[in-house]
């Protein structure tokens, strides 16, 4: 159980370095993520729509 605790400080501390040393590859890295996200919304919109 600890060494789940210690990932999870590592990669915050991870994300975190990112963030203040790069902060337009990080804010590039959310927009792609969150549009990778629309996108599979869209896709399972219209699956669900193909259902009906």
């Amino acid at each position: 159980m600890p060494a789940k605790k210690y990932i999870a400080w590592a990669a915050a501390a991870f994300v975190t370095f990112y963030v203040v040393k790069q902060p337009d590859g990080a804010a590039q890295s959310l927009n792609d993520a969150a549009s990778g996200l629309a996108s599979a919304a869209g896709s399972l919109v219209t699956f669900v729509n193909a259902l009906a």
